[in-house]
């Protein structure tokens, strides 16, 4: 990753170090990591913040499932060692969107953001994600059911629109502001281009244009070259980064301090990531969950590992046997870790 002192001017790297304040809810700096499904668990999201992260926000959890009480919900939801707990819900019903929003604030969570944008086929199939800006009125009565059900702010995640012919972002940004949102997040892609191409920071200014209400850009972050980019283009008040996160927990924290947020001892940094996701999720669940997250480890930062070292690791069921292959692996790696 660049050297965020390097890229973004003065004037930039202050905006971004500056706190953002929703309501009663001080955000500390401008950088955010998002809500990413099977990602930012927990574990996730305290290294992010412990890195420096402005703000963290859960996975997305279903509405229905937690006012109903399901286990994998509750522990979505469940609040990190943070300062600003952050919980994103998704449904198509008012009813449980409202009560889920009541469960998530009453269990401590600082805001609540309503997803718009997710467009996963099965998420967007049950007519929930960006399936909602197919509907405005009907994602207009979700938002205004949530508002109603607490007193903590509440944000809007969504994309451009549905597909080219439907850019209808500022549209529903204006009428969300309207209804009492407090923030609204803009990911600079439609629907239909899933995470296709280059996603296009101007068309995030319509939105910034359109309302008095924070707007974070998101969308093709990486590094800090990009940050000045994204603000530059879009005029947000602040920057959301995804999936430049993979493998790289820091990634978020180091823009918004223009360094750059590696940890030195990356071995043992990897190592306590694993056993905190085999004690988030026990054993047997755990070992299956952490696989995806040490592969963009090995990815990222031993590229160099042999195949049967890095297939040892990846399918291990022996979670002594991962870490001890764990150690082998960034041992073997000093040296030429990649940023």
């Amino acid at each position: 990753m660049m050297e965020s002192a390097s890229i973004l001017s003065n004037d930039e790297s202050d905006a971004l170090r500056g706190p953002l304040q929703l309501g009663p809810v001080t955000i500390r700096n401008r950088v955010f990591l998002a809500p990413l499904s099977g990602v930012t668990d927990l574990a996730f999201r305290q290294r992010a913040h412990a890195h420096g992260a402005g703000l963290v926000v859960s996975e997305m959890v279903a509405s229905g499932e937690l006012a109903r009480g399901r286990a994998e919900s509750a522990r979505r939801m469940r609040r990190p060692e943070i300062d600003v707990h952050m919980v994103q819900l998704a449904g198509r019903e008012a009813h449980w969107m409202a009560e889920a929003a009541r469960i998530a604030a009453g269990a401590g969570a600082d805001i609540i953001d309503i997803n718009m944008g997710c467009p996963a086929k099965k998420v967007t199939g049950g007519y929930c994600g960006s399936a909602l800006m197919r509907a405005p009125d009907h994602a207009l009565a979700l938002i205004e059911a949530v508002v109603a059900a607490v007193s903590v702010p509440v944000t809007v995640k969504m994309r451009l629109g549905w597909d080219e012919t439907a850019l209808n972002a500022p549209l529903i940004a204006r009428r969300a502001e309207e209804a009492g949102v407090a923030m609204v997040t803009v990911h600079g892609r439609t629907r239909c281009q899933f995470y296709k191409g280059q996603a296009d920071w101007r068309a995030i200014a319509r939105v910034k244009q359109a309302v008095g209400i924070p707007v974070v850009a998101n969308g093709d972050v990486t590094n800090a070259a990009d940050a000045a980019a994204i603000l530059k283009q879009s005029g947000a008040d602040a920057i959301m980064v995804g999936r430049a996160h993979y493998g790289a927990p820091w990634v978020a924290g180091a823009i918004a301090a223009g360094r750059d947020g590696r940890p030195g001892a990356l071995e043992d940094y990897v190592i306590d990531h694993y056993e905190a996701m085999l004690s988030l999720y026990g054993i047997e669940h755990g070992l299956r969950h952490a696989r995806k997250h040490l592969g963009w480890y090995l990815d990222r930062h031993a590229g160099q590992v042999a195949p049967e070292q890095r297939k040892a690791i990846m399918t291990g069921t022996d979670h002594r046997a991962v870490i001890a292959g764990l150690r082998a692996a960034f041992r073997a790696e000093k040296g030429v870790l990649a940023a």
